[in-house]
């Protein structure tokens, strides 16, 4: 009885199977620097919230006893002004919820200016720079992408009715904030005088986008340069 010798075994390569883990890995990454993003809205959060710890008593800006008629423009003009670097983060505060109650009540507008943050967001700030942005095939440089979200921005928010939304809720709470300043009697704050009373609504958010600034540079180098 003879016996059946099977034949030698060939050594297979494995190249295929890495390259296959790889392309899987590679599109598993996240499309958006995950550290740099959660800095982001972790010192968003935290400047927002140190900010609010810092307004006036609520029952200090509805006190009705302290109000009055101003007795001359000039006379309510420097009533705004000190009880703007008095009740500056209350004031502040006002206008953001007459800015979201305004974008709540036109879900439409919030949709569009919640995708031109996620965009700006996604696309460019937190996007890691060796994945370049691929969109119907083709793939788009930093340039491109920039100058793609900013004619966005420019026509979402000039010449659609989202710009004449927030503008219109801008002016009504710097309208309410006047009314107040002008009939709000100062005489009774106390203002600290080592406070900058110059500060404003751009510097109300300042620290959160500097520090939001840095946290994304640290992250991502390269996303920051491109900044």
């Amino acid at each position: 009885m003879s016996s059946t010798t099977s034949p030698p075994l060939l050594p297979i390569s494995n190249t295929t199977t890495a390259a296959t883990t790889t392309t899987t890995v590679q599109s598993s990454q996240p499309p958006i620097a995950t550290p740099a993003f959660r800095n982001f809205l972790s010192n968003i959060t935290e400047s927002v919230r140190n900010n609010l710890a810092q307004r006036r008593p609520w029952s200090e800006l509805v006190d009705r006893t302290a109000f009055s008629k101003p007795e001359s423009f000039s006379d309510a003009t420097l009533r705004v002004r000190k009880n703007y670097s008095y009740f500056r983060i209350n004031y502040l505060t006002v206008i953001g919820l007459v800015l979201a109650f305004s974008l709540l009540s036109n879900p439409i507008s919030l949709l569009v200016l919640l995708g031109l943050l996620s965009a700006w967001l996604f696309l460019y700030l937190f996007r890691p720079s060796d994945q370049p942005l691929v969109l119907f095939g083709r793939a788009f440089s930093d340039k491109e992408t920039l100058g793609i979200l900013a004619v966005s921005s420019i026509f979402v928010i000039f010449l659609t009715s989202v710009g004449s939304l927030l503008i219109s809720a801008l002016l009504i709470g710097v309208a309410l904030v006047c009314a107040h300043g002008a009939f709000r009697v100062p005489e009774d704050l106390f203002l600290d005088e080592q406070e900058n009373v110059s500060t404003g609504f751009l510097s109300f958010l300042g620290g959160a986008a500097s520090n939001a600034a840095v946290a994304a540079a640290a992250a991502t180098p390269a996303v920051a340069a491109r900044v």
